[in-house]
């Protein structure tokens, strides 16, 4: 029998530091761990997070992960930026490593998440490469603690596939007897002047707000906004919705020339949690 398969990481030491110490210390003050607790929303179903180099982005990423209750697995679903792999494409067994140790897959999650949507396919080429899930589990591995996770990169664009997802993740979520929560990996328009990319980013950060899948998607088509991540997040709004969310909170938004200054050409972060 062959062994579970390990992801080993492939932007420590680039997006995130390759060193456990430094990447602890790192993660401590983008979750606010020196400042008073922030109140968790215990009823979150989930969550749009940033992916970029923590520099940039870390900030907005740790907003969220402070407010986000503890949970045992996770649903993680990330862009696919490399291009390869299957269109929805899932690792279903093994773990993945970051310089805080090793995170296992929940291997029954997946099966039931397979069963619900018959769109998803075994494929790890997808994740091979992909910077945008890995850099979610330093934050869970701080945050959370321990914890097992579910990993689906996203290269697929039209609407019904990414609705289908999204009501077989409400399906698998609606099942379990674990309270789980479903993760957005995305940034938003990227490499645009800041002014521009904050209107264009406004528009979409609405929908989102007003829990509205289907005008996500035709906002993002008819503004040309290049929000890499809006596929996860149409997904898991469509899985929010179908579990009886009520509530979205813009938690921080910022875009990259809040860090380098540089206001030419910018890439747009926004953290959202989703609730009941």
């Amino acid at each position: 029998m062959p062994s579970p398969a390990v992801r080993h990481p492939a932007v420590a030491g680039r997006f995130y530091p390759a060193q456990a110490q430094t990447l602890t210390r790192d993660l401590d003050q983008f979750l606010g761990r020196t400042e008073p607790k922030s109140a968790a929303v215990e009823n979150a179903l989930g969550c749009v997070v940033p992916h970029a180099g923590y520099m940039y982005s870390g900030h907005v990423a740790g907003a969220v992960y402070r407010r986000l209750p503890a949970r045992p697995s996770y649903i993680i679903l990330c862009p696919n930026h490399t291009g390869r792999g299957a269109p929805l494409a899932m690792m279903s067994s093994g773990e993945w490593l970051t310089p805080l140790g090793s995170v296992p897959i929940d291997v029954v999650l997946c099966q039931a998440v397979r069963r619900a949507c018959h769109l998803v396919m075994e494929d790890a080429a997808a994740h091979e490469h992909e910077h945008s899930l890995e850099v979610q589990l330093p934050f869970l591995q701080r945050s959370a603690g321990e914890f097992s996770f579910v990993p689906i990169a996203i290269g697929a664009g039209g609407y019904a596939a990414l609705e289908s997802l999204g009501r077989g993740l409400a399906q698998v979520l609606k099942g379990s007897e674990k309270r789980l929560l479903v993760i957005a990996s995305s940034d938003m328009n990227h490499y645009e002047p800041d002014e521009i990319t904050r209107v264009k980013d406004r528009k979409a950060i609405e929908k989102i707000l007003a829990l509205d899948p289907q005008g996500l998607y035709d906002v993002v088509r008819r503004e040309d906004i290049s929000m890499c991540g809006y596929g996860p997040t149409i997904a898991m709004l469509t899985a929010a919705r179908e579990q009886g969310a009520r509530e979205a909170e813009l938690v921080k938004y910022a875009t990259s020339a809040d860090s380098s200054g540089d206001r030419s050409a910018v890439v747009g972060y926004a953290g959202i949690i989703i609730s009941s």
